[in-house]
């Protein structure tokens, strides 16, 4: 066999070191204006970990090792803003990245056309926490984006309580599940 092509770039497989949980320095990369499922404003933002973040270019070394050819930046370097509420109002979560913005930067939104353009490559906080998934049967908790801060906050930002997926709970009755199978009596 012949050494495959790009073969000392590849990184071993299992070699993943996840992110770490709480609050990151971050840089946007870039803001893109749309829509949800739903069909409200929506703002997509791509984030990178900044230099001075405990893992910087996390995302960056992420995307230059995908090798699919339909390679996408990483979802969790990427946050959807829904703009509205359910009354039409203004969400929090908007407010939320719009005040981190603006405590980060010192500086005041510019709202308009060139909206989106102006927070590329400037700076905002972000919180991390876990996450409960389930994917082909399987529950795993993941490490995801759970909202912004400012830049100042991040690093003393505590990890926030895992959010996890509503199970159905059977009532506490008192009682052992068995079955109807007299030989598995808990009893003998």
């Amino acid at each position: 066999m012949q050494k495959p092509n790009s073969y000392d770039d590849v990184k071993v497989g299992g070699d993943f070191t996840p992110i770490a949980l709480g609050g990151h320095r971050i840089v946007i990369k870039n803001v893109d204006e749309g829509k949800s499922k739903n069909g409200k404003n929506m703002l997509t933002v791509y984030f990178d970990f900044a230099e001075d973040d405990k893992q910087p270019g996390y995302f960056t070394e992420q995307f230059k090792n995908d090798v699919r050819p339909d390679k996408k930046w990483p979802r969790a370097g990427t946050a959807y803003v829904v703009c509205e509420d359910d009354e039409g109002r203004c969400s929090k979560q908007l407010k939320g990245f719009i005040t981190s913005f603006e405590e980060s930067n010192k500086a005041e939104v510019v709202w308009g056309d060139k909206f989106t353009a102006q927070f590329k490559n400037k700076k905002i906080g972000g919180v991390y926490g876990e996450k409960e998934n389930e994917w082909n049967g399987k529950t795993t908790l993941r490490h995801e984006f759970r909202w912004f801060c400012s830049v100042e906050r991040a690093d003393s930002a505590t990890i926030p309580d895992p959010v996890l997926l509503d199970k159905p709970k059977k009532p506490d009755d008192g009682f052992m599940d068995i079955t109807n199978d007299s030989d598995q009596m808990p009893w003998g």
